[in-house]
């Protein structure tokens, strides 16, 4: 049979209630303790944010520090039949080339039929290599496959052709001379209804020193250093290749590199904050935090110093009275256009720098940003201890609590029936009256 508890029956007093009052108060430090620990994961989770944050911008520099980071070009055609791409590598300049050929791939047709006349037969390509195709089956369906699935690279297609027939469609798989190819071992006729050809431009046509470039494919790979062009069409006329600096594209490079740069030490300074509202002073995770502050000093200070005794100001890299980089990408895209070697020397020693400095705050061994998260770790494993620990003391106490107040009830009510016997015994006594 289950027992009820009901505190207080002998006192008439809520002992639960008293009990779970002083247990609030032998609570507060516990209670301290989580709200240090909650302090100390918002700190940390700021923490971390910060450091992915300038390991990001530690990346972004490094790439941009490369000595091509800001070789961009831009390359374009006099023709809309023509498309050129320019990379890192490539240099202003122009060329002018005529389109003689585009690249076609070799494809032929078989004569109509409803099935084939044998299981195996030979595709010979243009370098005399033969390949035995070895069918299933004569059903046009198992020859398609087994061509499919050969190493001849041909691909075949079953086109419909009526009454039940259909004609086998052959076409190699990439395009050019050196993709044609034969078909023998079967008695079934075929017709070649393109023959695989390379592409092809001239140079300097009608000189001493025209020359013919041909390409399996449409693009030429490197006509010019780094330039790729792309043909769609023959062109008697000459088509010209220009090849310009991308002075938009370079301003972009530095561009993400500052916007970078401007978040980190924003998010710091956001996150120093201190914010007051009537009498009520609020302060942000970062604030008074030194790790912090060093580093975005770390930061700017690489970000302002000259470079060779020359100021970053001459490229658009400035420092405003609050503390902010600012960067003036019409100053910098004339630094290109005036010195672009020196230019691109300065911004490259800039990023260096700024990613020297973002990698030993964020570098994950010994990064002076990840040695404070592993202290702050370190410190909120101690609180959860401590938290921990605290559980089993207010357990205990809880336990202690109550069996006093449980030895009370007991007692009083012992002293409660005494008095109760007591008072029986001496009722029963005769009165003085009564005995005369």
């Amino acid at each position: 049979m289950t027992s009820m508890a009901m505190p207080g029956i002998a006192t008439g007093m809520d002992t639960s209630a008293i009990v779970d009052q002083l247990m609030a108060v032998e609570a507060i430090p516990q209670q301290q303790l989580q709200q240090r620990a909650a302090g100390q994961n918002e700190f940390l989770d700021v923490l971390r944010s910060l450091n992915s944050q300038v390991a990001d911008l530690g990346s972004t520099a490094r790439d941009a520090s490369r000595s091509d980071a800001l070789q961009h070009f831009t390359a374009s055609t006099s023709t809309d039949s023509v498309v050129a791409t320019a990379s890192s590598d490539a240099a202003p300049g122009s060329l002018d080339f005529t389109v003689d050929d585009v690249a076609a791939r070799h494809t032929m047709v078989t004569d109509a039929v409803a099935e084939w006349d044998t299981t195996s037969f030979t595709i010979t390509g243009a370098d005399g290599e033969a390949h035995t195709i070895e069918a299933a089956s004569a059903s046009l369906n198992d020859i398609v496959q087994a061509i499919n699935r050969s190493d001849a690279g041909i691909n075949a297609t079953r086109v419909a052709a009526g009454d039940g027939t259909h004609r086998l469609q052959l076409a190699a798989a990439e395009t050019g001379a050196d993709g044609a190819f034969t078909l023998t071992g079967t008695s079934i006729g075929s017709t070649v209804t393109a023959e695989g050809a390379d592409a092809a431009v001239t140079l300097w046509a009608g000189t001493a020193a025209e020359q013919r470039i041909t390409s399996p494919t449409n693009t030429f790979s490197d006509l010019l250093p780094g330039v790729d062009v792309t043909v769609s069409q023959p062109s008697a006329a000459p088509v010209t290749l220009s090849v310009e600096q991308d002075a938009e594209a370079s301003a972009s490079t530095a561009q993400e590199l500052m916007d970078g740069l401007s978040s980190v030490l924003g998010f710091i300074s956001g996150q120093s904050d201190v914010s007051t509202e009537g009498d009520e002073v609020t302060a942000s995770p970062l604030t008074g935090d030194s790790t912090s502050r060093a580093a975005r000093q770390r930061l700017v200070d690489a970000a302002i110093q000259p470079i060779n005794g020359q100021s970053l100001s001459t490229i658009g890299i400035e420092i405003t009275r609050n503390g902010d980089i600012t960067f003036d990408e019409a100053r910098f895209t004339q630094a290109l256009a005036n010195d672009r070697e020196g230019t691109e020397e300065m911004f490259a020693a800039f990023a260096g720098r700024i990613a020297d400095t973002a990698v030993s705050l964020s570098d994950r061994y010994d990064g002076q940003i990840t040695s404070r998260i592993t202290g702050q770790e370190a410190s909120i494993r101690r609180t959860e201890d401590q938290i921990a620990t605290w559980d089993t003391r207010l357990a205990n106490r809880r336990a202690a609590l109550d069996r006093t107040y449980a030895s009370l009830e007991v007692a009083i009510q012992q002293m409660n029936s005494q008095m109760e016997y007591m008072q029986s015994q001496l009722a029963g006594l005769p009165q003085a009256n009564q005995a005369r």
